[in-house]
């Protein structure tokens, strides 16, 4: 009989728009994390000839897609972000999807001390309740506007649309076990992030 291999601890990573979480989950695979990118995810459960497609099509109409008939996601954003209900009728057709997407990946198994889960709404989700351990990635508002117009070509007023469309980091922060502050140096996050995983994986 082998002995029982112990499960990767399943990290759940969130944070607000633009806080830094790519780069704080870059950092953990740099440790030995598995990183699965709910975003990323949810880009392929949104391609032409998935049941989400058609379902996003029929919600939000034929003129959220671009040339090439795929949905156009600064398109669908715009509508959303000004929009309460639609960005709800949005999530309640996307989360399922990329969550059973999430969840078949992690049955098929992963060789790693550690799982992180990247997503924006881990915790609206309902998905960070299956995770062992939530870290929040935060950094001050207006440095999640100057990387949204310098990262993404966004105009100031789209920004900060953006930021307000989401809820304020401190609910985030109430419900978390880590806490990583972005708003400095990548060496002070680089730090706050071995220290976390110290505390809850091991030594990296």
């Amino acid at each position: 009989m082998g002995t029982m291999k112990k499960r990767p601890v399943l990290i759940g990573l969130t944070g607000n728009i633009a806080c830094g979480k790519s780069t704080v989950a870059r950092m953990l695979a740099e440790m030995g994390a598995a990183v699965i990118d709910a975003d990323a995810v949810a880009h392929a459960v949104i391609r032409k000839g998935t049941p989400t497609y058609e379902a996003i099509v029929r919600r939000f109409g034929p003129e959220i897609l671009g040339p090439d008939g795929e949905i156009d996601r600064r398109r669908l954003g715009d509508r959303v972000f000004r929009d309460p209900a639609a960005l709800r009728d949005l999530e309640a057709i996307v989360h399922p999807a990329v969550l059973a997407a999430i969840q078949e990946r992690l049955a098929a198994g992963v060789e790693a001390p550690a799982v992180v889960i990247e997503a924006i709404k881990l915790i609206e989700s309902g998905f960070a309740r299956a995770c062992d351990t939530l870290w929040v990635v935060t950094c001050p508002e207006r440095e999640q506007v100057r990387r949204l117009m310098a990262e993404r070509g966004l105009s100031e007023e789209e920004a900060w649309v953006r930021i307000r469309a989401q809820p304020p980091p401190e609910e985030k922060i109430r419900l978390a076990d880590e806490v990583i502050d972005n708003g400095g140096d990548l060496e002070a996050t680089r730090r706050q992030g071995e220290a976390a995983w110290r505390r809850r994986v091991g030594d990296p």
